[in-house]
């Protein structure tokens, strides 16, 4: 048998990855913008070059020093079953978002996808989860939640992180479809180019320690915050 032939546990794992992070999955993130509402009501971002700054100034920098590590490093504590290390995560994960409305919607999506893999799977590992988050108080996190899935699924760190990075600025860009003149064909020149820094991105949040996990940008959560209290709003973040 050739190196490269896929096996029914890799077909597994792949496919299962691949619900997780369709727009048809049932976790609520297509009611999300995830901030670029906000900034398009502040006029901040109007069209396809704007829309490419967002990406590589908020979106991607987010999901490499925050989003990414954090699901490595649940990833690893999941396989060991250290629970206190996850608990912890889950707040960081939390105390990270300053804007409320991003805090809500990491929390509604992570306490979607863990129940997911709970009903669907019939995961141990997933209802231990969910069981401990509750009797905890763990803040759900939409990154610890992959990486649970990750593990339920039988998935390797990088495909769990692929998948993250996937999901994370596909919705972006399906959100920027319905709130600016923007089409599919230039959406997805986006997330092509996007997608082409996955490898550096991915290899860098897997060698991030704890204690270097974090990100900000005022201009995103002042955008976030003024969102929250706007006259009309297609998006709930």
């Amino acid at each position: 048998m050739s190196s490269d032939t896929v096996t029914n546990t890799d077909a597994a794992w792949i496919a299962g990855l691949l619900q997780a992070g369709d727009s048809y999955y049932p976790t609520g993130g297509y009611a999300h913008s995830f901030g670029l509402e906000g900034l398009v009501q502040e006029g901040v971002v109007r069209d396809r070059e704007t829309l490419r700054d967002f990406l590589g100034l908020a979106v991607l920098p987010a999901l490499r020093h925050a989003e990414l590590p954090l699901a490595a490093h649940a990833w690893r504590a999941l396989g060991a079953l250290d629970w206190p290390a996850v608990g912890e995560l889950c707040r960081l994960s939390s105390a990270l978002k300053a804007p409320r409305e991003l805090r809500t919607a990491s929390e509604n999506i992570g306490r979607q996808r863990a129940e997911l893999a709970v009903s669907l799977h019939d995961s141990v590992l997933a209802r231990d989860f969910v069981a401990r988050a509750q009797a905890g108080g763990w803040p759900h996190s939409s990154a610890v939640a992959a990486a649970l899935d990750g593990r339920v699924l039988g998935a390797p760190l990088p495909a769990v992180l692929t998948g993250l990075l996937y999901s994370n600025v596909a919705a972006v860009l399906a959100a920027a479809m319905k709130i600016l003149r923007i089409g599919q064909n230039a959406t997805q020149a986006l997330l092509t180019a996007a997608l082409a820094r996955a490898p550096e991105l991915i290899a860098g949040a897997e060698q991030t320690s704890l204690d270097r996990i974090g990100w900000s940008n005022p201009w995103l959560d002042i955008a976030s915050s003024r969102h929250e209290t706007a006259d009309s709003r297609l998006f709930i973040s």
